[in-house]
C-alpha cells in the first residue's frame, strides 16, 4: 500500500469536485458533497491545516469508493 501523503483541506475539496461531486450544503466548517450515482461525503474545512491521514483514508476508501493509489494519481 502507498503511504498516505499530507493533503490540505483545500486540495481535498478540489479533488472531490474533480470526481464529479457537487456541494449540497455546508454547516459550519463541514461541507457535504453528493454525486449523481448516490455517493456522499462530508469534508470538514479547517483552514491552514492538513487533513488527518485516517480521515483521508476513510473518505477515499468508503465515501469515494476508490483505491488510495487511484486517488493519489488523480491528485
Amino acid at each position: 500500500m502507498t503511504d498516505i501523503p499530507s493533503v490540505s483541506f483545500d486540495r481535498l475539496i478540489r479533488a472531490v469536485g474533480k470526481l464529479g461531486f457537487e456541494i449540497v450544503r455546508q454547516r459550519g466548517s463541514h461541507i457535504r458533497f453528493s454525486h449523481r450515482d448516490g455517493r456522499k461525503t462530508t469534508v470538514p474545512d479547517h483552514d491552514h491545516r492538513d487533513v488527518p491521514k485516517g480521515l483521508i483514508l476513510k473518505i477515499v476508501r468508503h465515501d469515494l469508493d476508490m483505491s488510495m493509489d487511484n486517488f493519489l494519481e488523480m491528485l
